[in-house]
């Protein structure tokens, strides 16, 4: 631990040994024998050192407490003030600010009681009168000022761990949400290009006119998902349901399966649109990779306060066909109040269906 440290951590004790220019003028201007003289300084530095510990180790986060060091500070300060009287019995001031700072709760009280009665009975035993409020109030008023001083370091020791915890979580939110963006925007892309590829290869020699066109669209689809992998970097990355389902329409009909899909209606809010969007183009992705159907119909209808969309088609409706990328469609739609449900459909083939409450009312049904 450097010097620094250690000094702010003893902050709080130094300001206290003021209270010690009473012994120590006491010990100066008091005739006492000698032997008396350097007992009482040499226990006076012993019991000052104690004091410094038990403050350091209270301030110090993740060290023990110093119950040993204190014990040492009660017997002194006692035996001290006990012994020489009353300009001593202000060590009890010390003591009270020790336990404060060092004992539980339910034992700082007791001890702060008993050392303003030893501090009062002193004084009273040497008919010190004008000291009898005087030393015994600091003693009390000094617990509470280091009592209170002790909650309020907690309780910024608490807040501070609270704001590294959340600082915590939202690195690893933002983590989620790009490893989401990433999934969403690159599955379906990569499954487009790898499909128009495979189908430029089928033709390249039967038909190279068709196959120079798909190599033009594998072109731009690499293009548009490296700027939509830069989108997402910088996190502008925002999708649209006319645009997936533009996109969807593109990559089906490469793969010949028809695509039956709602016609542009009412604007919707840009969140939801985006989460919908999102929708259209995994559930497409997952037709592609898994399903082996020959169509696909979108649905988007308006459901009490907002709006559902599903997407089902004829394939073999297996689990299987529910991508990793579904749960995180699940969260998008969660963060709007929907929900997205997955699984077979009732005329066999897969469905996936997503509700969000949205305000305005949008048209229903599908199109050719």
């Amino acid at each position: 631990m450097d010097v620094s440290n250690r000094l702010q951590q003893l902050g709080w004790a130094l300001p206290w040994l003021l209270f010690q220019a009473f012994p120590v003028l006491d010990l100066i201007g008091t005739p006492r024998p000698a032997g008396v003289r350097v007992a009482a300084a040499v226990l006076l530095v012993v019991f000052t050192a104690a004091y410094l510990t038990v403050f350091a180790r209270a301030f110090a986060p993740g060290r023990a407490a110093a119950y040993r060091e204190l014990g040492v500070v009660a017997l002194l300060g006692v035996g001290l003030a006990c012994w020489l009287g009353t300009p001593w019995a202000g060590l009890m001031i010390y003591l009270s600010a020790a336990v404060a700072v060092t004992l539980p709760d339910r034992w700082v009280w007791p001890a702060v009681a008993g050392a303003t009665a030893v501090c009062a009975s002193v004084t009273l035993l040497e008919h010190q009168l004008q000291n009898v409020f005087f030393l015994p109030l600091l003693c009390v008023l000094t617990a509470l000022a280091l009592r209170g001083t002790r909650y309020l370091i907690g309780v910024n020791s608490e807040l501070t761990e609270a704001r590294e915890e959340l600082a915590r979580s939202a690195v690893a939110e933002e983590r989620m949400r790009f490893a989401r963006d990433l999934h969403d925007l690159l599955g379906h892309s990569l499954s487009l290009i790898a499909l128009k590829s495979e189908l430029a290869g089928r033709l390249a020699e039967r038909d190279p006119s068709r196959a120079r066109q798909e190599m033009a669209d594998v072109e731009a689809a690499a293009r548009r998902a490296l700027a939509e992998v830069r989108d997402a970097v910088s996190g502008y990355r925002q999708v649209s349901l006319a645009q997936s389902l533009a996109e969807a329409r593109s990559g089906l009909s490469a793969a010949g399966i028809s695509l039956r899909a709602p016609a542009p209606g009412q604007p919707l809010p840009p969140p939801v649109d985006a989460v919908l969007g999102w929708v259209v183009r995994e559930a497409t992705t997952n037709v592609l990779r898994h399903s082996g159907a020959r169509s696909v119909t979108v649905t988007l209808r308006s459901a009490g306060a907002g709006v559902e969309l599903s997407i089902s088609d004829d394939g073999r409706g297996s689990d299987a066909a529910a991508g990793a990328g579904l749960g995180g469609l699940a969260e998008r739609a969660a963060a709007l109040g929907g929900r997205l449900d997955h699984g077979p459909g009732s005329g066999g083939g897969f469905r996936v269906s997503v509700a969000i409450p949205v305000d305005s009312p949008v048209g229903s049904g599908a199109a050719s």
